[in-house]
């Protein structure tokens, strides 16, 4: 048939589409195992009539193994000056992780083979995880892919799904290998700590083959159902904090952490790249706008409260559309310069004022200092005691450590000489119930930094001594009264800074963290070292101003 065919110069269409597949897979570079199990799918694919079910089924899986890059790549760009201005550029600061890319480059200079590394970025929201990965890419000179695995809980969004499923396609990985075109792209995996697990099976087990440089070189997809190499490609992971990510996962990355900017770095990211991205969005340049250093610390005080910049940003856009309006609707034709009433004329009444002074002016409130997903942020404890026989009552939706930090915190109180009221301790106990909260109700809270600042409220309630209002404190307190280190140092500091507070207290333990905080933000706070919670009372309470509550 097909010989008479040829005499009458008629083309078989089904020929012809499985001649130009072969063609389309014998450029593409398949491994030798890749290219047996496409000659067995080629020759059922000829076999096959069109009408069958199977025949569209075959056709797409060898448009996919001809498609994906498996021998590919792009040539790195190893000049590393040429690579520091990239990350200069796009990015202010951040020198351990530029120095941590220029060294990956230095590497693959003095040895092309090396294995790509596996690198996981930690920080707050709006801190430029996601752009520096971008920089990096066109620092390196390879195509950049983005995965976003926030939310997934089907293990076969990451493999695929076998071919026997209608509609079967590759995962995620591969999607994005086809997409970059490469085999050694700058892959990065945003959210991996959002990933979920349900009956449907467990992602993050998924991702442990895809982020092992041992396993790796022959990642196989459930779709393909053959070994693709992965260990070219520079995987970048993304995540707001450590603690969801599995151990077993977490152990394969590099993990690099990116803390919060203080307010003079985000004044000099605005200048250097928010305000000049949002002029040209706008259609508002130099020439009609411009906006003075105190204009935009009115805009970083009182309108964001954040560890990075991403309100910032908001802010300064809304600014700039408002004066945009002004010269598209002829009410301005002047070059207009912002300062700080005209920030509070375009934005409105500022939005956040430092409260540490008013709510510690009276005994029973000490100001702590959390860590969140999102940044540092100022903790209020209050204490108040009244007529009982010795209970302790907590609340403000507090996780149980936290709970057992307060009893731990109230015991050591008890045993202690910080009840001086002409009677002893068990007498004062006796007669008097002691109710802690911790304010904002809504929001959960847990951990244990917060003991030597429940310590401190519980005695200044006691003494009637008012805890000093530019006084922060972190710490884990022991039943003994000993402070024990703490987590977060350096984002602790920063929220400090944005809630106006000048001085410290923490853990002696923790000495070897302050080099961690920006050196301009050390010179202005005094960081308070403490080993013992009488430390902690005798720097954090103020004189007396009134007696201490008695029973009535």
């Amino acid at each position: 048939l097909k010989a008479i065919q040829e005499e009458l110069g008629e083309v078989d269409e089904q020929q012809a589409e499985a001649a130009e597949l072969r063609e389309q897979l014998e450029n593409a570079g398949l491994s030798e195992e890749a290219w047996k199990q496409a000659e067995r799918e080629l020759q059922r694919f000829e076999r096959l009539p069109p009408q069958a079910a199977e025949h569209g089924v075959i056709r797409t899986y060898l448009e996919w193994l001809a498609i994906l890059p498996w021998s590919r790549s792009s040539e790195d760009s190893l000049d590393l000056g040429h690579a520091r201005t990239t990350l200069d550029r796009d990015h202010y600061d951040m020198e351990n992780v530029k120095d941590r890319i220029l060294e990956f480059l230095a590497v693959r200079k003095l040895k092309p083979d090396a294995r790509s590394s596996i690198l996981c970025f930690i920080g707050p929201p709006g801190v430029g995880k996601t752009s520096l990965g971008k920089s990096i890419a066109a620092a390196m000179g390879r195509s950049f892919q983005r995965i976003s695995v926030g939310g997934v809980r089907d293990e076969s969004e990451i493999r695929g799904h076998r071919r026997t499923y209608v509609g079967a396609m590759p995962g995620t990985i591969l999607r994005a290998m086809r997409d970059a075109g490469t085999s050694n792209p700058v892959l990065m995996i945003d959210e991996i700590d959002k990933m979920g697990t349900d009956y449907r099976g467990d992602p993050a087990s998924a991702m442990l083959e895809v982020l092992d440089p041992e396993q790796n070189f022959s990642f196989r997809d459930h779709y393909l159902d053959l070994p693709f190499d992965l260990s070219h490609v520079f995987f970048i992971c993304t995540a707001n904090q450590l603690d969801p990510i599995p151990p077993a996962l977490r152990d394969r990355m590099e993990l690099i952490e990116l803390s919060g900017y203080t307010h003079e770095e985000k004044r000099e990211i605005a200048k250097r790249y928010l305000l000049p991205r949002q002029m040209e969005r706008n259609g508002v340049g130099r020439s009609k706008v411009e906006f003075t250093d105190a204009a935009l610390d009115a805009i970083i005080e009182g309108y964001t409260h954040e560890a990075g910049v991403r309100g910032l940003e908001r802010e300064i856009g809304s600014v700039c559309r408002k004066v945009a309006r002004e010269f598209a609707e002829g009410t301005r034709r002047s070059k207009r310069t912002i300062r700080p009433p005209q920030v509070t004329e375009l934005l409105g009444r500022r939005r956040h004022l430092p409260e540490t002074a008013r709510r510690t002016n009276e005994p029973g409130v000490a100001t702590g200092l959390a860590w969140t997903p999102v940044g540092g942020d100022v903790l209020f404890v209050e204490a108040t005691a009244f007529p009982g026989d010795g209970k302790l009552q907590i609340t403000g939706q507090l996780g149980d450590v936290m709970k057992e930090s307060a009893a731990a915190a109230l015991s050591y109180i008890k045993t202690s000489s910080v009840v001086a009221n002409g009677a002893g301790a068990d007498d004062w106990f006796r007669t008097h119930d002691l109710h802690v909260h911790v304010p904002a109700g809504a929001i959960p809270k847990d951990g244990p930094s917060a003991g030597i600042t429940m310590a401190t409220a519980i005695a200044s309630q006691i003494t009637g001594r008012p805890v000093r209002s530019d006084t922060a404190m972190t710490g884990e307190i022991t039943l003994t009264g000993k402070v024990l280190p703490i987590g977060g140092l350096k984002e602790k500091a920063l929220a400090a800074q944005r809630a106006d507070i000048k001085r410290l207290i923490v853990p002696r333990r923790n000495e070897a963290d302050i080099d961690d905080v920006p050196e301009h933000l050390r010179k202005r706070m005094k960081f308070v070292l403490v080993d013992d919670v009488s430390e902690v009372l005798e720097s954090a309470l103020e004189r007396p101003r009134r007696r201490a509550r008695t029973a009535t």
